[in-house]
């Protein structure tokens, strides 16, 4: 079975597609950045197998992201993929959290941003409030602002392994719902250890043996960090060189670091000398 991997598929008898996302090795790789809490480590993997739902749903190329912000211990959680099925994510706290603590426990007065960023054409962000009962909940709410369509969504995690399941209507001319409340039903009895330890046509099978589904060709989902020692090397550019050498004059180096990877990238004097110069060495030391 393979561990990182999203299903679509659809139903021949009524206009209503489906989605279902299992991930593990990818999840760990965002865990392993940081010793997150135990409520914070399955907030991010509700976000993960959240973020891939949402990324088969856009019909462009480009990327999305899924941020949570607010006043409380966790001030920041924010996975970001896109179209080809690569996340990547992190998430900021402060003080103790309790293993059980709620979202709204966790962030206080916060709100969800989704953004969708299409290689061509224009940017697209959509905010709702996290004021509902967990992150399924506040996501179908931002389906029934933007999309309009009836929209059900399913997370699990539990530090180890996510997973999550996206029913939707079809857009069609239609006004009847018949068909997506009886499959929505049949969807919410799915538990979280069948989505943990059952490949997807079996999952399917249990929840809907009695109605025809075509499922399609799985795609992977890997996770993958964009940081680079370039990316850093024009960040240090962004500063005064007078900047940039008063740092040196005091630490002899400067580390620039990334949050969703833990990646460090070491600049010494000779290193700034050539950035600012117009170049840097390539084979500089990290």
């Amino acid at each position: 079975m393979n561990n990182d991997i999203l299903h679509r598929y659809l139903f021949d008898d009524a206009d209503v597609r489906g989605e279902i996302v299992q991930l593990e090795n990818s999840y760990q790789e965002v865990l392993s950045a940081h010793d997150y809490p135990v409520a914070l480590q399955q907030l991010l993997g509700e976000l993960m197998a959240a973020t891939s739902l949402l990324t088969a749903t856009i019909k462009f190329t480009g990327d999305i992201s899924v941020q949570l912000q607010g006043d409380g211990p966790v001030s920041l959680a924010v996975i970001n993929g896109n179209n080809e099925q690569v996340l990547r994510g992190v998430s900021r706290w402060k003080g103790e959290i309790a293993d059980d603590a709620s979202l709204q426990e966790m962030f206080g007065k916060g709100y969800m941003v989704i953004t969708l960023t299409p290689d061509e054409g224009e940017r697209y962000q959509g905010i709702v409030s996290l004021d509902h009962v967990n992150l399924a909940a506040c996501l179908e709410e931002y389906f029934n602002q933007s999309e309009q369509l009836p929209t059900q969504i399913q997370l699990f995690a539990n530090g180890k392994q996510a997973a999550g399941m996206l029913l939707q209507v079809l857009p069609t001319k239609s006004e009847q719902n018949d068909d997506f409340e009886h499959l929505s039903t049949l969807t919410a009895t799915i538990k979280a250890e069948e989505l943990f330890t059952l490949e997807a046509p079996e999952v399917l099978h249990r929840l809907y043996h009695q109605e025809e589904v075509r499922l399609f060709d799985p795609v992977d989902v890997t996770f993958k960090c964009t940081c680079s020692r370039d990316r850093s090397a024009a960040a240090i550019k962004t500063l005064s060189q007078a900047e940039i050498e008063a740092i040196l004059a005091e630490d002899d180096k400067i580390d620039m670091g990334c949050e969703y990877c833990n990646q460090v990238y070491t600049f010494d004097a000779i290193d700034v000398a050539a950035l600012y110069a117009g170049s840097h060495s390539s084979d500089a030391k990290q």
